[in-house]
């Protein structure tokens, strides 16, 4: 982990870094300065000089670089990332609850949880830091982009470790609400079972052989016509777990842009959101030790019914 940065933040994000490595890779001519470093490292090489030449580059101490400094091994450089436009999301996060350690929303489909790749102002982290002026607000879990619902985050750092701790250990009870077809073929209550594994850089995640790291159970709940409301129960928490698992069995969550097949979405384009919800959250407080439980008030959209199939409940 890096020190706490010279720099502080810049419309509500934390100043970027990297570290210079201990040894210069052996298919790369060795670095003479900070500057060949820099020009090695970062992308867009033609901006590396010019921000140099404008002392956004700063060292632990805060101090600009020029360049011209000689390569050290383990030295941290801080910098901000330039922002790039974005596709504002037209959806309210809404607060469920604000306390002294904590902030928990109720977060809408295609907002991402924390700045990643293409959403970066428009991720909730730095939506929230903004708007309720809490520079040091972190997320305590994760959802994903396309997943709406209950999102906790804490609003210091120094109990940042208690809460993360509540997530890590599986201490949070979660439950998730899902949109996805119906197969009277398959029973239900059933748990989902296996080894899920996500390579760097895939968009997707894979079911594989091995020993299990993953479990779910799932719940139906309601059918209408071709298309059940399942409850899900995550015992675990693998990226795109309940996503995987779901279209595994046949059972792909309606609006899913991943699974089983990728399909290309506009940024643009909001019309047909993961009908997938963190739909509550329980947990004893790590700090004062009250129960506390937060509930999503986001509503699932159920596809058109056929005139055939006409709706029934199941309870």
């Amino acid at each position: 982990m890096p020190p706490r940065s010279p720099l502080p933040q810049r419309h509500g994000l934390d100043a970027a870094w990297v570290r210079t490595p201990d040894t210069v890779p052996e298919d790369v001519p060795p670095w003479e300065t900070m500057h060949d470093f820099l020009m090695w490292r970062l992308p867009a090489k033609a901006e590396v000089a010019k921000r140099l030449a404008a002392g956004e580059f700063v060292n632990q101490a805060g101090e600009p670089l020029n360049g011209g400094e000689p390569y050290r091994a383990r030295q941290f450089v801080w910098f901000h990332r330039p922002l790039t436009p974005e596709t504002p999301v037209p959806f309210p996060i809404t607060v469920l609850e604000q306390t002294e350690n904590l902030l928990v929303v109720d977060k809408p489909h295609f907002v991402a949880t924390t700045p990643r790749g293409a959403h970066v102002q428009e991720s909730a982290l730095v939506k929230m830091r903004l708007a309720r002026d809490l520079p040091e607000l972190s997320a305590a879990h994760r959802l994903d982009r396309l997943t709406a619902g209950v999102l906790v985050f804490t609003t210091h750092r120094a109990c940042r470790g208690a809460y993360a701790g509540v997530f890590q250990s599986r201490r949070a009870v979660k439950t998730y609400e899902a949109l996805a077809p119906f197969d009277p073929s398959l029973e239900f209550p059933r748990r989902l079972v296996g080894r899920i594994e996500k390579d760097r850089g895939s968009l997707q995640a894979r079911l594989v052989p091995g020993e299990p790291n993953a479990e779910t159970l799932v719940e139906l709940v309601e059918v209408r016509g071709n298309y059940g409301r399942y409850r899900l129960s995550p015992i675990t928490g693998k990226t795109h777990q309940l996503r995987l698992q779901m279209a595994d069995i046949g059972l792909p969550l309606v609006g899913d842009s991943l699974y089983p097949e990728i399909k290309q979405v506009a940024a643009d384009d909001f019309s047909s959101p993961l009908q997938l919800i963190a739909r509550r959250l329980q947990f004893t407080d790590p700090i004062d030790r009250v129960e506390r439980e937060y509930v999503s008030a986001r509503s699932l959209e159920w596809p058109a019914l056929s005139p055939t199939a006409p709706p029934y409940g199941q309870s």
